[in-house]
């Protein structure tokens, strides 16, 4: 059975660290925990029954509680599996930050590691330039510098 556990958002890492020691130092029969990556302020716990999954999370800092019902995996099933992209991000990509802490932040592509799902950006409004690595999830592409050049070129060629 999978239960729904509230608990208190942005605190998801910690609350699931204390579910986990309960469970340890209790033997609880509790399978598996899961923070779902963009779901925030909720764990996922699946136990034998809803009276051991109270147990684990009764009284704990940072939980609020079970929700009401049970859910099934193939509701849950696409916010735990990873799920492959294309990654289509390039070298010299002009891309928008999206998350924190340099959310909404222009950057410049230095580097793309598709094995580690990362990207090494330079941020466009810093005075001095800072390289910053960044999940590739965490950055959308707003402007691929190749097509800007070729058509400089062609101006160039025009003006000449």
């Amino acid at each position: 059975m999978i239960f729904v556990i509230k608990v208190t958002t942005n605190k998801e890492d910690k609350a699931l660290d204390l579910i986990e020691d309960r469970v340890k130092n209790k033997q609880l029969e509790a399978y598996s925990i899961a923070r779902p990556h963009g779901l925030r302020g909720y764990i996922f716990l699946e136990a034998l029954d809803r009276e051991t999954a109270e147990e684990a999370v009764f009284d704990l800092p940072y939980t609020k509680g079970i929700i009401g019902k049970t859910i099934e995996y193939e509701e849950i099933k696409n916010m735990i599996e990873p799920q492959i992209t294309a990654v289509n991000i390039e070298k010299s990509d002009i891309v928008e930050i999206i998350s924190e802490p340099f959310k909404k932040e222009k950057a410049r592509v230095l580097r793309v590691d598709k094995q580690k799902g990362e990207v090494l950006v330079s941020l466009l409004g810093a005075t001095v330039p800072i390289p910053v690595t960044v999940k590739i999830d965490n950055v959308k592409v707003i402007r691929r510098e190749k097509e800007e050049s070729e058509g400089t070129e062609d101006a160039r060629e025009e003006e000449q």
